[in-house]
C-alpha cells in the first residue's frame, strides 16, 4: 500500500514544525469529542495523553466508530504503544517529513507518534490519520462543529493531490484545489453530483452519482487518490482514477454549536 497521494509538507493541512515549545505551551486548551479515522488500514493502539492514556482506540479505515472525549492543549499528542509493522511499511511511501517538534518530543517519549492541531471554539472534529515516516503518523483535522457542518448538509472535501470539479444538481461546476471544501444543500433528500478531475491539462469525468442526506445527520464526502486496500475490489482491482468515501454522523451524536467568541 502506497501513500503517494498524501499532501507534501509544503501544502500539509497541519504545519506543526513552525510551533516552538513555548508557543505550544501557550496554546489555549480545548474540550471536544474526536473521531479518529485511518487514512489506510486500521491503526490499533492509539491513545491521547490528556485523556489519561486510557483504553487504546483503533482508528478504522475511513469509518466513524466510537468518538473519544478530549480535554487538553490544542496541540494534541497521539500515542501508540508498540510498533505497527504494517504502518511502518506504508509510512515509508509517505513523502511528508517528520516535523521538528514531533521529532523532539519523540526523543523524550517514543510513544508519541503524531500531533494534531485542534480547532478552537469547536465541539467536534474528525482527525484523519495516515502512516508516515519512522513509525509516525500524519494528521489532517476537519472541524465538524455544527456551525461548520450543519445537520442536513453535505460537505465535500478535496484531499486529492490534483484539482477536481464537482457539479451538484445541475449547478455550474465548482473547481476545487487540494484542501478545498464546500457545503452542498440536498434537494429532496439527496445530492446528485458529477465528479471530474484534471489530468494532462484536460478535465476527465470520473463518475455521476448521488448521496442521500437526511435532515438529522452530518454527512461529508471525501475525494482522494489512494492505494489503500479499503478501495480494492474482491479481485484486487480498483475502479476509477479517483477514490471517494462518505462519512456519516447521526444527529444524536452531533453536539450543539460552540458558543461564539466575544
Amino acid at each position: 500500500m502506497r501513500f503517494n497521494s498524501l499532501l507534501r509538507p509544503a501544502t500539509a493541512l497541519l504545519l506543526l514544525g513552525s510551533l516552538s515549545p513555548l508557543a505550544r505551551a501557550q496554546e489555549a486548551s480545548v474540550s471536544m469529542k474526536l473521531d479518529l479515522v485511518s487514512w489506510g488500514d486500521d491503526i490499533p493502539g492509539l491513545s491521547l495523553k490528556s485523556s489519561g492514556k486510557g483504553t487504546p482506540v483503533t482508528a478504522k479505515a475511513f469509518t466513524y466508530t466510537k468518538p473519544v472525549s478530549y480535554a487538553g492543549p490544542a496541540i494534541m499528542e497521539i500515542h501508540q504503544e508498540g510498533a505497527d509493522p504494517a504502518a511502518a511499511k506504508a509510512g515509508a511511501q509517505n513523502p511528508a517529513a517528520i516535523s521538528p517538534e514531533l521529532k523532539a518530543l519523540r526523543e523524550k517519549d517514543p510513544s508519541i507518534v503524531a500531533l494534531a492541531k485542534l480547532p478552537a471554539n469547536s465541539k467536534r472534529a474528525t482527525v484523519l490519520i495516515a502512516a508516515a515516516q519512522g513509525g509516525t503518523y500524519q494528521t489532517f483535522v476537519i472541524d465538524d462543529d455544527p456551525t461548520k457542518l450543519p445537520l442536513g448538509k453535505l460537505r465535500i472535501h478535496n484531499y486529492a493531490p490534483i484539482r477536481v470539479a464537482i457539479t451538484c444538481d445541475g449547478m455550474k461546476p465548482i473547481a476545487m484545489k487540494t484542501r478545498d471544501s464546500f457545503l452542498a444543500t440536498p434537494k429532496d433528500g439527496q445530492v446528485v453530483y458529477e465528479l471530474a478531475y484534471e489530468k494532462d491539462g484536460a478535465w476527465k469525468t470520473q463518475e455521476n452519482n448521488l448521496i442521500a442526506v437526511t435532515p438529522d445527520e452530518q454527512v461529508q464526502l471525501i475525494i482522494l487518490k489512494s492505494d489503500a486496500s479499503f478501495f480494492q475490489n474482491s479481485d484486487g482491482s480498483r475502479s476509477g482514477f479517483m477514490q471517494s468515501v462518505t462519512l456519516r454522523r447521526p444527529g444524536k451524536d452531533a453536539p450543539e454549536p460552540a458558543a461564539a467568541t466575544p
